[in-house]
């Protein structure tokens, strides 16, 4: 598929390839930011499980 974007864009005048290659850059931008958000939904349940007495002997090691 990206061989198939490439080649398409190719073709394209210089303004709208720049105006694609933004488009990617906010797909990838929202996907990343979408990935963060779930790494910080998940900080509460997992300090539950990083932080606490049983498992302290591990941090040792």
């Amino acid at each position: 598929m990206a061989d198939k974007i490439c080649e398409k864009a190719r073709d394209l005048p210089e303004p709208l390839a720049k105006e694609v290659l933004k488009f990617i850059e906010r797909i990838h931008a929202q996907q990343d930011a979408g990935v963060e958000e779930l790494k910080k939904a998940q900080v509460p349940v997992m300090k539950r499980i990083w932080e606490n007495k049983e498992d302290d002997v591990w941090n040792e090691l």
